[in-house]
């Protein structure tokens, strides 16, 4: 049985308090492409691919359709990957309602932190800018002797303080502890996530005397429930998309770093009475924190909705937590993944990392060819192709043209 859509504060569905929620992105709107899963006829006999790929969506208009197989498995992509040149997929997504509520509530400066070559970080920079608030970023590690790949572009946007390891293990005082330096002694410091829990009465022209400074803590990875929202407007968006029936199951398929993205995708169709399924493969924790993780955020998202949303049936085991296809580690593995994003870069015209996307890529791919083969398939494309060239950078041997299969 289909749930109800969940009731937000005042007893509106999510649907009027996305309507009424100021948002970083111009529209919700993305293109999704169908990729058909061909039989591989690649004659290679080294880490040969299984399967061969063609992108319908492309491929029509060029060529009335050809390369597809009659009756072949397929999927979509949502291809969150074009949101921004720069600054794209979930990390887009989680700062869609964050960022204007920071603003309204008269941030001058953001401070966060993530490794040399965060997407999240120069997604921060990048966006931060763009909406007139300082970034102040802390990256884990040491300075590259050549700046490439994500590290490049939060050095062109953001001001970038290296921090040692031992430095950055305890990351909560190291954001405050900077902040309070970004602030000054007539300045403030709040961490985001209490501004979205208590939703401050502060605008944009009050708080604050004009030269001082009011600095706001984002967490890593801004996995916070304001993060929810943005995740939740792309699901609504989605669910109007001709491709996506409202009444039809589909399984969701994304990489997971944080698993912000994947509990919003599954919060989303919750609320909104979808027969959606949201699998998210897991790339950075262990079980059992990811699911400490999502409890957490469905908990803080029925405060955010108050009390229409304890109408509604809900259960900590919103999302199908997976391991990926390959374990992550460096030297052959590595070889023969990048070799498979060149393959479906080449024959689909879409770029995946090697770490990340990849391992959704292969989700979604098993799910519309496998056992459930005929299940309506749809993969979110994170983004992060930047950091390609920072795994370039580290691991040149790989990419070589000797690589090619």
């Amino acid at each position: 049985m289909r749930p109800a859509p969940a009731l937000a504060g005042g007893g509106r569905t999510l649907a009027s308090m996305l309507s009424s929620t100021e948002w970083m992105l111009p529209s919700p709107a993305t293109q999704v492409h169908t990729i058909s899963v061909l039989p591989s006829h690649s004659q290679s006999p080294s880490a040969a691919p299984q399967f061969a790929f063609s992108n319908l969506t492309t491929a029509s208009k060029s060529s009335g359709g050809k390369g597809d197989e009659q009756g072949s498995p397929r999927f979509r992509v949502v291809r969150d990957d074009l949101l921004h040149p720069l600054a794209n997929g979930n990390k887009a997504r989680k700062l869609d309602a964050l960022l204007p509520l920071l603003r309204r509530r008269g941030a001058t400066d953001v401070v966060t932190c993530g490794g040399c070559q965060s997407a999240h970080a120069a997604a921060v920079a990048v966006h931060c800018t763009e909406w007139g608030i300082r970034p102040h970023l802390l990256l884990r590690g040491e300075k590259l002797d050549i700046p490439t790949g994500y590290n490049l572009i939060s050095l062109m946007f953001g001001n970038v303080t290296y921090a040692s390891r031992s430095v950055y293990a305890h990351r909560d005082e190291m954001l405050y502890e900077h902040a309070k330096t970004v602030a000054g002694t007539s300045g403030t410091v709040l961490w985001a996530d209490d501004i979205v829990r208590e939703d401050l009465a502060v605008d944009e022209n009050n708080g604050c005397d004009n030269d001082s400074r009011r600095v706001v803590i984002v967490k890593e990875g801004a996995g916070t429930v304001q993060a929810l929202l943005g995740v939740m407007r792309l699901v609504e968006h989605l669910s109007n998309f001709s491709s996506f029936q409202k009444d039809e199951e589909v399984q969701i398929v994304v990489d997971a770093g944080t698993g912000t993205t994947a509990v919003g995708l599954a919060l989303g169709a919750v609320c909104l009475g979808l027969h959606w399924r949201v699998t998210a493969v897991m790339l950075a924790d262990t079980l059992e924190r990811y699911k400490e993780h999502e409890k957490s955020l469905i908990s803080d998202f029925k405060e955010l909705c108050h009390e229409g949303c304890r109408d509604t049936v809900w259960t900590d085991g919103l999302v199908h937590w997976v391991d990926r296809f390959s374990p992550r580690r460096f030297g052959k593995v590595l070889s023969g993944e990048i070799a498979t994003c060149r393959q479906i870069a080449q024959q689909t015209g879409i770029l995946l990392d090697p770490v990340y996307t990849l391992s959704a890529w292969e989700q979604a791919v098993d799910l519309c060819s496998g056992d459930k083969r005929g299940t309506k398939v749809a993969m979110i494309h994170t983004g992060g192709t930047l950091g390609l060239f920072g795994l370039a950078q580290r691991y040149p041997q790989h990419f070589g043209a000797n690589e090619q299969s």
